[in-house]
């Protein structure tokens, strides 16, 4: 880190600590990342929008024929698994709140997934709170004071820590290079990176990642490039790194094995993200025929034609490379119900889970510490001393049709659904705006893809004028009614200085749902609009552009 080097410019309050986390050499560490890649990551953020715009033209999602060999090559592997990413039986996933990690570490889960990315309302609190307490949990030095003025400190043995980055989409404004916003994905990773990554070594295990929002094999070279050059710069060796691919994106689907290619040195394996993807199907096809309109969100399980085409592929890709196949989550919140209502959803996710074991899955999520002793059990049963399953290679024959397929899904959408939707989506975009990412809504625990899937199923039923199983279409009115009526049930307890965070949740949701367009994702115009401190936000009538400042990258003369 030596000579004159550019350095990234802190735009957002200091807190307590934060000192810590915002040195003169993390920033200049945070630049030299930006230098090298914010100009690819742009491109390939333009590259994304030229293919969502291909494929509402009519173009069809297929398996590429320039990258044919690698598929059909079958010698090649990825890493065999790192230190402490031999038994990933059950993975925690949870917010980086003090209080949250402590309960992450005593869960006994094998992998705690630090996330700030779908958990995580990006706020500059959250996100440099959130990498004092992973410093903490690696210093071991970790504890939170409870509501009887106990400090709480973690118990039992540590779980390893992956950290999942926000996605290559997000930016972070409160930190910047020539006055540019810089990516929120080499922001959460370089930091933790920067202070965290030698100290896991010597604890025995390493610094490893889960990498979101991934669309095709092309961004997660940009993720293998990034790994090499970081490592290069602290000295650490290639291949320390490993990191989990999600899929859940339509177009990474396609691209599977190109994928762990691309990150093989590195490679830590794919999990099948469903939530997102359910939200990345409506999203690539919703300006398609009604044939892509999905039902009900309930309707929606992983044994849809769709769905499970691309889990069984996953399974067989990852285990023919020699990598691990990760489950999604299970998303109860058995601590917010009555004891009927715990026991029926607890035998719910055992059933999950068992389901997944057999298929052959080498782990799953699961998003409550209380779920993580059922999910170990169903795959302790299939698994026994085994650590994983990668030597059961499945056959299959997916072909593109199948990764698309609704045959056999009954494509009914209800007023219920509608209105479900409309409540899920403003009962979290208000806890969101307001600063919490995981949000425990009708015995569930939610994160930010819920929403993804709400509002854009609005969106394409409104695009549509579906038809309703009671008769009526989908219209602006019929929208605009429901989510005043929903409103005024959700607030009508609630003290005059709550009620504000709901019509701020209205607004995002008529912003993201309700448009001309469907943008890509709700964060990037909610962030700029109400998370970022206040001399950063915008204003009025945000056009697209507007939320692109972090790829006005300058090109070098």
């Amino acid at each position: 880190m030596n000579g004159q080097r550019r350095t990234a410019t802190i735009r957002g309050a200091l807190q307590p600590r934060f000192e810590e986390i915002l040195t003169p050499e993390a920033l200049e560490f945070l630049a030299v990342l930006d230098g090298a890649f914010a100009g690819r990551r742009a491109e390939l953020l333009q590259l994304r929008r030229e293919k969502a715009r291909a494929i509402n033209a009519g173009a069809n999602l297929d398996f590429s024929e320039l990258t044919a060999a690698i598929r059909d090559d079958a010698s090649w592997q990825v890493a065999e698994p790192a230190p402490g990413l031999t038994n990933r039986r059950c993975e925690l996933v949870s917010q980086v709140t003090r209080r949250m990690a402590v309960h992450a570490l005593s869960s006994g889960a094998n992998v705690w997934v630090a996330d700030l990315e779908d958990s995580t309302a990006p706020t500059f609190a959250n996100i440099i709170g959130g990498q004092v307490n992973l410093k903490d949990a690696i210093d071991g030095t970790l504890s939170y004071v409870d509501y009887e003025d106990r400090d709480v400190k973690p118990t039992g043995d540590r779980p390893t820590i992956m950290l999942r980055p926000r996605g290559w989409h997000l930016c972070e404004k409160h930190l910047s290079v020539d006055g540019r916003p810089l990516s929120a994905a080499l922001v959460d990773f370089g930091l933790y990176f920067f202070h965290n990554a030698q100290k896991l070594i010597d604890q025995g295990f390493g610094p490893y990642f889960y990498l979101a929002k991934i669309e095709s094999a092309d961004e997660a070279r940009l993720w293998n490039d990034v790994f090499n050059l970081a490592q290069d710069e602290l000295g650490i060796a290639r291949g320390t790194i490993r990191a989990t691919a999600h899929i859940e994106t339509m177009t990474a689907a396609f691209q599977m094995d190109e994928i762990l290619y691309e990150l093989r040195e590195h490679s830590a394996g794919l999990n099948a993200g469903r939530w997102d993807y359910i939200f990345s199907y409506v999203r690539t096809f919703a300006h398609r025929g009604e044939e892509f309109v999905l039902p009900d969100r309930e309707r929606i399980t992983a044994s849809a034609p769709f769905v499970r085409a691309c889990t069984d592929l996953m399974i067989a890709t990852c285990h023919r490379r020699g990598a691990h196949a990760i489950g999604g989550p299970a998303n109860v919140n058995p601590s917010r119900q009555d004891e009927t209502s715990r026991m029926r959803a607890m035998a719910q996710v055992q059933t999950e889970k068992e389901r997944e074991a057999a298929e052959g899955y080498d782990g799953s999520w699961v998003a409550h510490p209380a779920l993580v002793a059922i999910c170990q059990e169903a795959y302790d049963a299939v698994l026994g001393d085994k650590p994983d399953q990668r030597d059961k290679i499945p056959t299959v024959n997916i072909t593109a049709q199948d990764l698309v397929s609704l045959d056999g899904l009954v494509q009914t959408i209800t007023l219920e659904g509608v209105r479900n939707n409309i409540s899920v989506a403003l009962q979290y975009l208000a806890a969101w705006v307001g600063g919490r990412g995981a949000v425990a809504i009708d015995n569930h625990v939610e994160d930010a893809a819920t929403v993804e899937i709400c509002r854009a199923q609005l969106w394409q039923w409104l695009f549509h004028n579906s038809q309703l199983a009671e008769g009526p279409e989908v219209n602006r009115q019929l929208l605009d009614r429901i989510v005043s009526e929903e409103i005024n049930k959700l607030t009508r307890s609630l003290p005059h200085t709550e009620k504000g965070a709901y019509e701020a949740a209205r607004g995002v949701l008529e912003e993201v749902a309700f448009g001309s367009y469907l943008p890509g994702f709700f964060t990037p115009y909610a962030y700029v609009r109400y998370l970022t401190e206040r001399p950063l936000q915008m204003t009025g009538t945000l056009e697209p552009e507007d939320l692109r400042q972090s790829e006005k990258v300058s090109v070098p003369a």
